[in-house]
């Protein structure tokens, strides 16, 4: 079974891939550190181009992504970074199940209250940093989450990276399936009813799903 947070499950090309982060970006991420602990955590490859990226690092990733997508300057990020490790006396702060609560009110604190409105001016800022922070899983009883749900795909069709299957690729929620195993089929001339059939999905399902990895590839 993979270690959340010792085993490698991306590599970091992946993970910018993933996250729709810029890869030098997420560089900077890795390199950079918060409260004496990299900013975004890394592990030793077992091998050349082997993943060196754990799970617990790219859910922080895309914690950090979301707080940059608020309109947070670097400096402000890191701030907020040290600010939730320190209050929670943990390294892996920013993806602790408390961050959901008084994390917020964390980031507030550290660059986000002069924002007081997301960027549209409409919705407060907790209402935005929680409809982020709805993407982690995490199970009970647990600090730390379990999954993370991929934004860029539809609501209909829900694709997480979730460490205990597909070896970090992305999968459909319900089935556990890889996505690419299913676009594999519909690229080979495999019908949408058929490939539905197979993985015990809904056909509506596989359409919406094929239509967005052709979106994302384009």
């Amino acid at each position: 079974m993979i270690d959340r947070f010792t085993d490698g499950l991306l590599t970091p090309t992946e993970t910018s891939s993933y996250l729709q982060i810029p890869k030098s970006t997420l560089d900077s991420w890795l390199k950079g550190r918060a409260a004496g602990a990299p900013l975004v955590h890394r592990v030793e490859p077992v091998g050349p181009r082997q993943p060196s990226v754990p799970f617990v690092a790219v859910a922080e990733a895309y914690v950090l992504r979301s707080l940059r997508d608020l309109g947070l300057r670097m400096s402000e990020i890191r701030e907020a970074a040290e600010a939730v490790r320190d209050a929670f006396d943990t390294p892996y702060g920013l993806v602790s199940k408390r961050i959901a609560t008084d994390g917020v009110d964390i980031f507030v604190e550290h660059g986000l209250g002069d924002l007081r409105l997301a960027r549209d001016g409409q919705a407060p800022i907790h209402e935005v940093v929680a409809e982020y922070l709805r993407y982690l899983s995490w199970e009970a009883g647990d600090e730390f989450p379990f999954s993370l749900r991929l934004r860029q795909y539809p609501a209909t069709v829900p694709v997480v990276i979730d460490p205990r299957f597909g070896h970090g690729l992305p999968v459909v929620e319900a089935n556990r399936v890889p996505v690419k195993a299913v676009t594999y089929l519909w690229e080979a001339g495999e019908s949408v009813e058929d490939i539905a059939y197979e993985y015990e999905m809904e056909p509506e399902q596989v359409h919406a799903l094929c239509r967005a990895v052709v979106r994302l590839a384009a």
